[in-house]
């Protein structure tokens, strides 16, 4: 019976699946998948199997809610569901492929069975992964409004403070309050430029063309420029070859190296500098802020761009700026990368893959 081979060669039958997901391309094996995941999705199809020759039914209804508990354990672990989707397949394809090779006496029924059940065992953790995936999706949606809406308001009450003491020309508009206002309108459209960014990303809306990088760096500059002026910061950009392309969303590009602008002010030292630049090779395109932070602590690099975390000690803003660069980034088949120079800043780099330039035209054409 298929049941007693399943437990009589339970060890080997482990061995053969852990080989083979450990050979798959993609979705790459992990150690908890190997460790964990294959005896327990074995061990259920094997329950349902007993149940089976108990009462001589597939009790569907069972086997699903039995999946959707083992499938809630396993996001809760961070398993994906194509880990659980490719598990299962793994498993049966390996209990058939060797008793064929023993030469086991297993029914076509039995063969039917556990194809049934391997069915309601895919159907019960691919709902469940999707429910909760539906609710990380509400519940984070729900913090990032909230947070967002806080934000928001704590910028615009800066700016009607500000303009309403400005208002009674007791204070200059080119004093501190002048400045602080300033501040607010320039916070407000990062907030919102942010937003309409991360927005895009998650719907899938990217509207990609060739884009000369040059002007990307030449828009970020101009806010730049305003913002650095405020802080009491040095602000110096470097254009880079002025023909260098790459393909990128315009909006979502321009919002990521703002973004990296906006934090490097937020947390260099006053009277500190700030650099933008851009490079390229044959095949990449870097554009690059250094920052005069101070340096980061001893394992914070890893952590910049996880959603809420803000290094330093100015926690004013959302803490997504970085988390949406990275994100943005990645969308555009690129990298984030931080390097760290201790005592002095960080230095953010975006590295993305060169277009190549359109061939030159050919003479009075």
């Amino acid at each position: 019976m298929l049941t007693e081979f399943l437990a009589t060669n339970r060890a080997e039958i482990l061995a053969r699946a852990r080989k083979r997901v450990a050979s798959r391309n993609a979705p790459v094996a992990t150690e908890l998948e190997l460790e964990e995941g294959l005896p327990a999705f074995l061990d259920q199809l094997g329950d349902a199997l007993r149940l089976k020759a108990q009462t001589g039914l597939v009790d569907h209804d069972s086997l699903e809610q039995s999946a959707s508990r083992h499938g809630g354990h396993l996001w809760h672990r961070g398993f994906t569901v194509k880990q659980v989707v490719h598990d299962y397949g793994d498993i049966c394809q390996v209990v058939t492929a060797l008793a064929v090779e023993q030469k086991a006496p297993i029914s076509t029924e039995e063969f039917r069975t556990l194809n049934l059940c391997l069915d309601d065992a895919i159907a019960g953790a691919v709902a469940e992964f999707a429910h909760q995936r539906e609710e990380a999706i509400r519940d984070a949606g729900t913090e990032r409004l909230g947070v967002l809406a806080h934000e928001l308001r704590n910028l615009l009450n800066t700016a009607i403070l500000s303009f309403e003491t400005i208002q009674t020309g007791v204070v200059a508009v080119n004093g501190s309050t002048g400045a602080m206002h300033s501040r607010s309108l320039v916070g407000l459209r990062n907030l919102i430029d942010r937003s309409l960014a991360d927005v895009r990303l998650d719907s899938g809306m990217q509207n990609l063309e060739r884009i000369r990088v040059a002007e990307i760096l030449e828009d970020v500059e101009i806010t730049a420029s305003i913002q650095a002026q405020a802080r009491a910061i040095e602000l110096v950009v470097s254009l880079g070859e002025p023909t260098a392309l790459v393909k990128a969303d315009r909006q979502i590009l321009t919002a990521a190296v703002a973004n990296l602008i906006h934090n490097a002010f937020k947390f260099s030292r006053k009277k500190g500098r700030v650099s933008l630049s851009a490079t390229s090779t044959a095949d990449r395109v870097l554009i690059e802020v250094a920052d005069e932070c101070g340096g980061l602590p001893p394992g914070k690099a890893e952590d910049l761009f996880l959603p809420y975390s803000q290094a330093g000690g100015d926690r004013t803003g959302l803490g997504l700026g970085l988390s949406i660069c990275f994100k943005a980034v990645h969308v555009l088949d690129g990298q984030l990368l931080v390097r760290d120079v201790p005592g002095k800043g960080c230095v953010f780099t975006i590295d993305l893959p060169r277009e190549p330039s359109p061939p030159a035209r050919a003479g009075g054409s």
